[in-house]
């Protein structure tokens, strides 16, 4: 029989003594965590979500570039799985919103095609009867540091939720002819930096599309990976990841930072 053990973690809240403090754990820095106290959230607890997925087959020609849509399909859902279940760790917490967030990808020993996502981050909630949660009522997610997010909540902004884009694309053999024509010589692969840049567009864009779905105005803190995993050498994955935003009042200043003098000599 499955044993929820999100459930299992709330009972042992639960069954604290009265008045016994609250604990919490996190892996926010201590300054991280102090200035996530003064944006006005304290940690519940430290949430984890986890998938671990079998990556499927596709075949490219020898000689087109063009998306794996199949992988790129499984990449994108294997991860939604591990921030879902990771989301609803954090509103079984009763938490507001999850900041830090991490996505790692790892292979096991289990099988070649498997590997297990996982999606970890500090659970917050609002102090002083204030509400941080996302548009309709669900937890906001965010891979800001502790830091990031202090700034970004006074410069008058919100954090909605975690974005990201996918694209796992083949790019083409060089042909036998374009080798022994280009060889010696210094000249733009062309067909290849074409591939590179579509891919990564690709997932830019499904990113900034996902970002749309939630109303943000931006997104920030973006990055952008290229991995192989278990492909080889021409398919690689594109992976976008960024924090949707938006404003919540026009006045976008911050407070100016002050010179701290040493009195050590």
């Amino acid at each position: 029989m499955a044993v929820d053990l999100a459930v299992q973690a709330l009972d042992a809240l639960r069954s604290r003594k009265p008045g016994q403090p609250p604990r919490f754990t996190c892996d926010l820095s201590v300054d991280e965590l102090i200035l996530v106290h003064e944006a006005g959230f304290e940690p519940v607890g430290l949430v984890v979500g986890s998938s671990i997925y079998h990556i499927g087959y596709q075949f490219a020609g020898w000689n087109q570039s063009a998306e794996m849509t199949v992988l790129s399909r499984a990449m994108y859902d294997a991860r939604y799985l591990a921030m879902s279940r990771m989301e609803q760790e954090a509103a079984q917490f009763g938490a507001d919103g999850v900041v830090g967030v991490r996505l790692e990808v790892g292979p096991h020993e289990w099988g070649y095609h498997m590997s297990e996502f996982v999606a970890i981050g500090t659970a917050v909630r609002a102090t002083g009867g204030g509400e941080g949660k996302a548009t309709g009522g669900r937890p906001f997610t965010s891979d800001l540091s502790g830091n990031d997010f202090w700034t970004l909540i006074q410069a008058g902004y919100r954090p909605l939720s975690l974005v990201m884009g996918s694209c796992v694309y083949h790019v083409a053999y060089q042909g036998l002819g374009a080798w022994f024509n280009n060889m010696g010589k210094n000249v733009e692969m062309t067909n290849f930096t074409e591939a590179i840049y579509q891919a990564r567009e690709l997932a830019m864009g499904r990113m900034q599309q996902e970002a749309g779905q939630f109303g943000a105005e931006g997104v920030v803190g973006v990055t952008v990976e290229e991995k192989s995993y278990i492909w080889g050498g021409h398919t690689i994955e594109f992976y976008a990841v960024g924090t949707a935003v938006k404003p919540v009042r026009a006045d976008h200043q911050i407070k100016k930072p002050k010179a701290v003098l040493t009195l050590d000599r």
